[in-house]
């Protein structure tokens, strides 16, 4: 019983901070504040991957967040890389 309550109360706060940095994402008012936003979010869909995996006793779950993690790295690279020569 408890676990389930830990689990929806989990599940709110991850569903509130991604709709705040969704929000975030289309208010910003740089391109900067939107791409960090965008990073926000992949971390917060990670943090559900890892909810998901712990509740449902799936270790697949893990491993498409790790991958999902290191294609979020490499995006944020190329995102950095292209401000840094965009304001050069």
């Amino acid at each position: 019983m408890i676990d389930l309550f830990i689990f929806f109360a989990a599940a709110i706060i991850l569903f509130l901070a991604m709709a705040i940095s969704i929000l975030r994402a289309i208010l910003g008012p740089t391109i900067a504040d939107r791409v960090i936003s965008v990073d926000a979010s992949t971390t917060i869909s990670l943090s559900a991957f890892i909810l998901l995996a712990v509740f449902y006793k799936q270790v697949i779950l893990i491993d498409v967040a790790i991958v999902y993690a290191m294609l979020s790295f490499g995006s944020t690279l190329y995102f950095a890389h292209y401000l840094g020569e965009k304001h050069d």
